[in-house]
């Protein structure tokens, strides 16, 4: 007995995730700490190692002595994504762009080497086009199509990482896309590709070409069901610009944002109409999410949100109908459920509604999602309006936050969506208090200033009146 406690205690914690450290005593498919599979190795006995200092070839340089000239951005010539990365793309820089299965990642990026090696403004520049997953003349053809052929784009359709490096050696690019990052494999390291050794052996590899040589890289990465980066979360700490792919797979608007920039701001979106004939940028795309109706209807209602700093007119619309089943349905498509679910329970408790014994549908137009909690006030007029069937007058826009005690409370950039609604020739808004204090307002523009749900219901629909 003491033999085999002996034994158990020299074999426990031989076993470890690498990704969150945790140890067990016998292998496992999935680390039971973080729930990520294929994570769990063995490893060997832990020692102390040490380092003896080597002699320095580059001594460090005062701060005000380093040539900030090689951090300069350059531009791709999609203005869309150089507003996301920061003005472009900088010289050694990681771009790691995730997003879903047949979203547009390969197209936008075929786009964007296609016009980065014919960019006037810097000169031809040497582009390598590595893809993992289509051959050199799938690749061509598709360029071909949306128009990306260029002197100077070279393609390879590679999956060893020695090859790859090689391709790099060989034809000396500026800019190097390697599609995806998942289906390039080393043979130094055991296992296929796409696991999390050969991911994080693939991207460090690469990180150290580009820094080396001044390459500046864009890496696709697939995700995994819950929308999340696959392989391991060093991948996304060694990169230097993380960019999520977003958008409907039934509507033509792609959205880029950033969720990490060691270059610029994370708070710009990209808009982008994916379309037959390539991926074409937004430079207004609010037009793409009103209905372009001109009669008024009941249960709708337009709201003005900001993704990023750029302000985004949205159509929110709902429809309210006697339910037949002993509980009522709740559906949404482009709104937050919970969100939309507590708007209906403020209705009901502080302004009255009759919402009880209904059935309450509510979407957006164009396939946009929203989010933010300054879409509250215009859910909360839209299902006002399709319960009493009376219609906002035209014209009119609506952003605030609603609480659970009825208060409608104030939001950030309240100025600015009120000039873009002004911009496009919006003629009465419904705001929080407080927002006429606090800056001008646009030209045209009438502002009505509200400070609980059942005040905005009642003001903003005319006749009903205030409780």
């Amino acid at each position: 007995m003491a033999g085999t406690t002996t034994r158990r205690a020299k074999g426990a914690g031989a076993f470890r995730c690498s990704e969150c450290g945790w140890q067990t005593a016998k292998w496992v498919g999935r680390c039971g700490e973080c729930q990520a599979w294929g994570s769990v190795a063995e490893v060997g006995a832990v020692t102390v190692r040490t380092t003896a200092a080597s002699t320095v070839a580059r001594p460090a340089t005062p701060i005000g002595e380093v040539d900030v000239s090689h951090a300069v951005a350059r531009p791709t010539g999609v203005p869309e994504f150089d507003r996301v990365l920061g003005g472009g793309l900088v010289p050694g820089a990681v771009v790691l762009v995730a997003g879903e299965p047949g979203i547009g990642k390969s197209t936008l990026l075929l786009d964007v080497a296609g016009r980065a090696a014919r960019s006037a403004e810097h000169g031809d520049r040497t582009v390598l086009y590595v893809s993992g997953e289509e051959s050199a003349a799938q690749v061509r053809a598709r360029a071909e199509r949306i128009e990306a052929m260029a002197r100077t784009l070279y393609l390879a359709s590679e999956t060893d990482l020695a090859t790859v490096l090689g391709q790099v050696e060989q034809v000396q690019p500026e800019l190097l896309v390697v599609d995806s990052v998942q289906t390039i494999s080393s043979g130094e390291v055991e296992g296929s590709a796409g696991n999390v050794a050969q991911v994080r052996e693939v991207a460090a590899s690469l990180i150290q070409a580009a820094k080396a040589r001044g390459i500046a890289v864009l890496l696709v990465g697939h995700v995994t069901k819950d929308g999340s980066i696959a392989g391991p979360r060093v991948l996304e700490h060694l990169v230097d610009v993380v960019v999520q792919f977003e958008g409907d797979r039934h509507s033509r608007l792609r959205l880029v944002r950033a969720v990490k920039n060691r270059y610029g701001p994370t708070d710009e979106v990209g808009c982008f109409d994916l379309s037959d004939v390539g991926i074409v940028g937004l430079a207004d795309p609010s037009g793409l999410f009103l209905s372009g109706r001109t009669a008024a209807v009941p249960g709708t209602c337009v709201t003005v949100t900001l993704e990023g700093r750029r302000p985004l007119v949205t159509e929110v619309q709902a429809l309210v109908t006697q339910s037949s089943l002993a509980t009522p349905r709740r559906a949404t498509s482009g709104l937050d459920a919970a969100r939309v679910n507590m708007v209906l329970a403020v209705l009901d408790k502080r302004a009255q509604a009759p919402i009880g014994g209904s059935d309450a549908y509510l979407s957006t137009v164009g396939g946009v999602r929203l989010t933010e909690p300054a879409a509250d006030l215009a859910i909360t007029l839209a299902l006002a309006g399709a319960i009493t069937d009376r219609p906002l007058p035209p014209g009119t826009v609506a952003f605030g936050e609603v609480g659970l005690a009825g208060e409608v409370r104030p939001v950030t950039g309240a100025h600015r969506r009120l000039a873009e609604a002004a911009r496009l020739g919006f003629t009465r808004a419904v705001v929080p208090r407080g927002v006429l204090g606090a800056g001008p307002v646009p030209e045209g523009l009438s502002v009505l200033e509200v400070g609980t749900v059942a005040e905005a219901v009642g003001r903003a629909l005319h006749d009903v009146p205030v409780r």
